[in-house]
């Protein structure tokens, strides 16, 4: 579902597969004609990209919009994007795990341990600054991970256990802070904006522009830089051209008044958070060493082993990580919420994480994905999730569509890597 990564070193059989003479005649693309039948070469051999998840989004948009005429509405939509950002930021730490081929079930719990702190030490007029709650909230989500990694690493445990036993254990750790049935309301105005702040309208286009002149700034200047490339320079105007397209109807869409009796209107804070999270680990994976490396674990950690990299380190890192989102999306969650109580599930949060970044395009079986995956898994879940809602469904019939959509994820999954292996794609 998502492109082959190339830095994924996978002596196996399958990579050593020769291609199709089809396939092997992929070159550099003179024109936009030629780099069209390449794609096409390339999604019939299994490298679909994101090209499921974009028809997915679509098909639910329009099944949605048929059934409730709500559902388009810039008011709903720009819901819709606020209610997928905690799916979001999960799925985002959640990705760096899958890409090793492991699994983090205590992450929603994390989140839980990371809200319940922030929450506890602001609460009241004696509490700590706010600053010092949130980073407190992250620095105990950031030990959590630590720890799951050095004993996954050190001991040698299944993942599965570990993070198994830790979705038991933080759950019981907030029962015990929260008392049964306990809530900690969240009285700082900072920390609840974070998830319910919005941007001033003007200020929201012009950070809206300067995100997309970065946006595409940095990809003409990788374009520059590269000596040879598969894609014509039209290709990349028309990619220039999608990105700011969607960030004007983002933007616009976000300065609709969507209030009802006060104005409300504006970029949410959240969707900056989520944005700006994306950017970091699209950088980290794409363009640094430590994302080859984490690729190449996942594409074959026996062969990343011998070729020097420090597979346990890297293992400790990536549980890190994905304790630090863990605490980032359980902050957001709570200040979305504006407490934080025993109500929290851990346990939907952690398997709707999973299922984000599965139907965004990220491989059960390791080495392959992108941070884009969260976001665009995450937009799939909360399509289904408010879509639904709308319709007045139950929370059952949610789940099961959810587990649907899910399933169809992961058999296109498997079907676009056994058509990889065939053709040498890899």
């Amino acid at each position: 579902m998502t492109d082959t990564n190339p830095a994924s070193p996978r002596p196996n059989a399958a990579s050593a597969a020769p291609a199709t003479p089809e396939v092997a005649s992929i070159g550099t693309a003179a024109n936009l004609s030629e780099y069209a039948r390449n794609w096409l070469v390339r999604v019939r051999a299994g490298d679909t990209g994101a090209l499921p998840v974009i028809a997915g989004l679509i098909i639910l948009a329009v099944i949605f919009q048929t059934l409730n005429q709500n559902f388009l509405t810039p008011g709903n939509l720009v819901n819709l994007m606020v209610q997928g950002a905690v799916y979001m930021l999960f799925s985002l730490g959640m990705i760096f795990i899958l890409l090793l081929g492991e699994i983090d079930l205590s992450i929603g719990f994390i989140g839980g341990v990371a809200g319940v702190v922030t929450a506890l030490l602001i609460y009241g007029n004696s509490g700590w600054p706010w600053y010092l709650g949130l980073a407190a909230g992250l620095l105990s989500a950031i030990g959590i991970g630590l720890f799951n990694g050095i004993i996954i690493t050190g001991i040698g445990l299944p993942a599965f256990i570990v993070t198994l036993a830790g979705l038991l254990a933080w759950n019981g750790v907030m029962l015990i802070i929260l008392g049964n049935g306990g809530t900690i309301p969240i009285n700082n105005d900072m920390i609840n904006n974070l998830a319910n702040g919005l941007l001033d309208p003007t200020v929201s286009w012009i950070v809206g522009a300067a995100i997309v002149v970065i946006i595409c700034g940095d990809m003409f200047l990788s374009y520059r830089r590269r000596k040879h490339s598969l894609e014509p320079i039209s290709v990349l105007w028309l990619k220039m051209a999608g990105i700011a397209i969607a960030g004007i109807v983002v933007v616009w869409l976000c300065n609709v008044n969507r209030g009802r009796l006060t104005p409300i209107e504006g970029v949410p804070w959240v969707l900056l958070i989520v944005f700006g999270f994306a950017a970091l680990w699209t950088v980290v994976l794409k363009r640094t060493r430590f994302g080859t490396y984490i690729y190449a674990i996942g594409g074959n950690a026996e062969a990343a082993r011998r070729a020097g990299i420090a597979v346990n380190r890297i293992r400790i890192a990536v549980f890190t990580i994905a304790g630090f989102m863990g605490g980032v999306a359980g902050i957001i969650y709570a200040s979305r919420l504006r407490s934080v109580s025993t109500n929290l599930d851990g346990g939907q949060l952690v398997l709707y994480c999973i299922a984000a970044a599965v139907i965004g395009g990220t491989s059960l079986f390791g080495g392959r994905g992108k941070a884009i995956s969260a976001i665009l898994g995450g937009l799939v879940i909360a399509s289904i999730d408010n879509g639904m809602g709308l319709l007045g469904l139950s929370a059952a019939a949610r789940y099961v569509v959810t587990g649907i959509v899910l399933v169809i994820a992961v058999t296109i999954d498997a079907l676009a890597s056994r058509g990889r292996a065939s053709s040498g794609l890899g």
